[in-house]
C-alpha cells in the first residue's frame, strides 16, 4: 500500500533521529494510512534562528505507532530523508564511537564504552507478538551516538536496551550525506533492524539531542540551522515490512532573527 502523506516525515525523522529535519514538525501531528495510525511531535530550540548563518539548536521529538484496530502495527524498516539545505549535522572533531562496541552491551556500558561520543538520549518501547502467544510491550532507553564522518558520509548510531523476551541491544544505523536538490541539501538513510527475529516492532519512541562540544579550540554544536526564507522543507519515505511505503512533502514556518 502506498500513501502520500504530507506530515510522514515527522514519524520517519523521530524514528531515525534524522535530527535537524524534525526542526520542522511544530505541532503534535496525528497520520493515517489504512489501519495504520502514527502520532508524532517535534521541537527546536531556539524558536527564532539567524538568517545568514548557522546557529545551534536543540531538538526534542516523539512519536506513537499503532493501529486502529488495536492490532500489531507493522515494523517499520527504512526511511529515507531529504531535509532544507539551511539544516546541518556537524560531527568532525567530535568523538567517535564504533557499532562493534554497542553491540551486546547494556546502555550503561555502551555509554561507558562510547563516552564522548553521545550526542543524544530518550526511551523506546517495543511490542512483541509471537505466534500463538499474547502480546506484549518492553520498555528501555534510547542513546544516540556519533559514528564519524567517512568518504563524505556521517553516520550515527542509536542504541536501544529491551526486553524481547531477554535483554537485548538494538542498534540501528543512519547514514547522512550531503546532496543537491533543489531546496534540499542533505538526505539521512536509516536502516532499522529485525527485533526477535521479526516479532518486534517499535511503537513509541521520544528523545533529545542538544550536543555541544569543542574543536580545535572552537565552541560547535552537533545540529546547527539558519531560517532563511521563512520557511523548512523536508521530504521523506518510510518502508514498512508488510509492503506498506508512505511520502510525503512538509513545510514548516521559521521565525528570522538578526
Amino acid at each position: 500500500m502506498r500513501a502520500k502523506l504530507l506530515l510522514t516525515f515527522g514519524l520517519a525523522l523521530c524514528l531515525v533521529a534524522s535530527a535537524v529535519g524534525a526542526a520542522i514538525a511544530a505541532k503534535p501531528t496525528v497520520i493515517r494510512i489504512g489501519n495504520l495510525v502514527m502520532k508524532v511531535d517535534g521541537k527546536v530550540t531556539p524558536k527564532a534562528l539567524p538568517k545568514g548563518k548557522q546557529a545551534p539548536i536543540a531538538l526534542r521529538a516523539s512519536g506513537q505507532v499503532g493501529t486502529a484496530d488495536g492490532d500489531v502495527p507493522p515494523a517499520l524498516r527504512k526511511v529515507v530523508i531529504d531535509f532544507d539545505k539551511h539544516g546541518s549535522v556537524n560531527a568532525r572533531g567530535l568523538k567517535v564511537c564504533k557499532p562493534g562496541k554497542l553491540q551486546a552491551r547494556k546502555s550503561k556500558d555502551a555509554k561507558k564504552a562510547c563516552k564522548g561520543a553521545l550526542v543524544g538520549t530518550g526511551k523506546t518501547k517495543v511490542e512483541v507478538a509471537f505466534a500463538d502467544q499474547k502480546p506484549f510491550t518492553a520498555t528501555g532507553p534510547l542513546l544516540l551516538f556519533n559514528g564519524g564522518v567517512r568518504g563524505g558520509k556521517t553516520r550515527m548510531y542509536i542504541h536501544a536496551y529491551v526486553n524481547v523476551p531477554t535483554p537485548t541491544a538494538i542498534v540501528t544505523r543512519v547514514v547522512i550525506k550531503k546532496i543537491k536538490k533543489g531546496r534540499y541539501g542533505t538526505r539521512a538513510i536509516a536502516t532499522i533492524p529485525r527485533i526477535a527475529n521479526g516479532a518486534g516492532k517499535v511503537v513509541y519512541f521520544k528523545f533529545k539531542i542538544n550536543r555541544k562540544f569543542r574543536h580545535k579550540g572552537k565552541k560547535r554544536s552537533y545540529l546547527t540551522a539558519r531560517c532563511a526564507n521563512g520557511r523548512f522543507f523536508a521530504h521523506a519515505k518510510s518502508f514498512f515490512d508488510d509492503g506498506t511505503r508512505a511520502d510525503g512533502r512538509i513545510v514548516r514556518p521559521c521565525r528570522k532573527r538578526g
